[in-house]
């Protein structure tokens, strides 16, 4: 009971900023100075100068904008169209036909760019209008595009799995090996819904495609060669060993502009929008996990993760039981919060729990990235929904409905995580790899 006190000061300090309109790396640092003033004898200016130049000063954390910046590049290159070509003749003749392309095209577009956004706004803005000149069904465009582009939160390079190895100070490169298996399954779950609605729906009905010959499809595929080039690059290096997650993003950024330069997209405008957008991010990025390590430590000194974390293991919970309370917990979160800030938001009080229940480190990485992948789908704050109700002018409800399934699909796969452990421990386990 005593903790009570700390924990509602925390909460009304924190969604009282939160709901004035402060930027959520501020409206944390602002609760942690709070917290210090109040509950600790330590000044909390010093402690607030240490704390963020410590979170700031990671060598690892130095991959995070990189690979924003190599995502920010091939947003402006012609990939789009090159993977859409590339793609088409193989998808036709699949049951579901070119609305495939939508989550092999999201799936290969993750591969290089750890961006959720970046990755629906460059497959969605060539899909969307080539499934629609074709007649498929519009819910099933924006729905499984709403899915697939939240591959690129798992599917290596990830952005949040780089922020929540930094947050708990694990192996970036095995928490990107832990997230290849489950990206893949997940994806191939979401094929599945879309070969099951093309059978069992009315409204299937595209045009057909004209027939290709196997040369000629082999011949469209050379627009896939610079992309899978890329990724050769930038995963094998890390998975090989050869490379930390760190410098495999720095050879990832000279690919890009290699490949935007051989595509006659790279010029100095396109350059230099493409560093702003990567420096704007990072940023804003950079300036949450700060305020989440101040605040991280500013709990620390209270005691409240540990004594919340002893009030959970007082409950007595199993570790599915466990699991399906944080599950709803990351769900309920998302619906008011990205999932960078989530992640970082929750680590203080979160990690001594699941370490506790002798939860992997690894394997939660992943689990809880399904987690914020839903909520990326989950109005009324999530930010695909806004993206795509951008791109094609649907009202939210719409948009919402529309990414139901792949949310439902989302829940499977939490599940197929917990019955199948070693699909996130497995490469983690078996491959060589470099740390950071």
């Amino acid at each position: 009971m005593e903790q009570l006190a700390p924990i509602s000061i925390f909460l009304f300090v924190l969604f009282l900023l939160l709901g004035t309109g402060v930027w959520v790396g501020l409206a944390l640092l602002g609760v942690a100075f709070v917290g210090m003033s109040l509950f600790t004898s330590r000044p909390p200016g010093d402690a607030m100068i240490t704390t963020i130049w410590s979170a700031s000063s990671s060598w690892t954390l130095i991959a995070l904008p990189m690979f924003i910046w190599m995502g920010e590049i091939l947003y402006r290159t012609r990939l789009s169209e090159d993977m859409f070509r590339g793609l088409s003749p193989w998808m036709a003749r699949l049951p579901g036909g070119l609305v495939h392309t939508n989550i092999v095209g999201c799936t290969v577009f993750a591969a290089v760019s750890g961006s959720s956004a970046a990755t629906l706004t460059t497959v969605g803005k060539m899909s969307i209008p080539e499934l629609r000149r074709r007649n498929y069904p519009e819910n099933l465009i924006i729905g499984t595009l709403a899915g697939a582009a939240t591959l690129g939160l798992m599917i290596p390079p990830s952005l949040t799995l780089i922020v929540y190895g930094v947050t708990i100070n694990e192996s970036i490169t095995k928490l990107f090996l832990a997230g290849v298996l489950p990206g893949l399954v997940l994806a191939l779950l979401f094929m599945g819904y879309v070969a099951v609605m093309s059978k069992l729906s009315r409204n299937f009905n595209p045009d057909p495609e004209p027939v290709m010959s196997f040369s000629e499809k082999v011949r469209n595929s050379r627009f896939l060669m610079p992309v899978v080039a890329l990724i050769l690059l930038v995963i094998g290096s890390m998975y090989t060993g050869y490379a930390t997650a760190t410098e495999a993003a720095a050879f990832g950024v000279i690919g890009a502009l290699v490949l935007a330069a051989s595509q006659g997209s790279l010029s100095w405008s396109s350059f230099t929008e493409s560093l702003m957008g990567a420096t704007r991010t990072s940023a804003m990025i950079a300036l949450i996990l700060a305020g989440a390590a101040f605040l991280s430590l500013s709990m620390g000194f209270t005691g409240l993760p540990r004594a919340l974390a002893d009030l959970i293991a007082s409950l007595d919970l199993s570790k599915f039981e466990l699991l399906m309370a944080l599950l709803v917990f990351y769900i309920i979160l998302g619906c008011f919060l990205d999932g960078i800030s989530s992640v970082v938001l929750t680590m203080a009080v979160v990690e001594p729990m699941i370490r506790q229940a002798g939860i992997d480190l690894i394997w939660f990485g992943i689990f809880i990235v399904v987690a914020v992948e839903m909520a990326q789908i989950t109005p009324p704050i999530g930010f695909n929904l806004f993206v795509l109700q951008g791109m094609t002018e649907h009202e939210m409800g719409y948009i919402a409905k529309a990414a139901l399934p792949m949310f439902l699909i989302m829940v499977v796969m939490v599940f197929i995580l917990i019955l199948v452990p070693e699909l996130a421990t497995w490469l983690p386990d078996n491959m060589r790899a470099r740390p950071g």
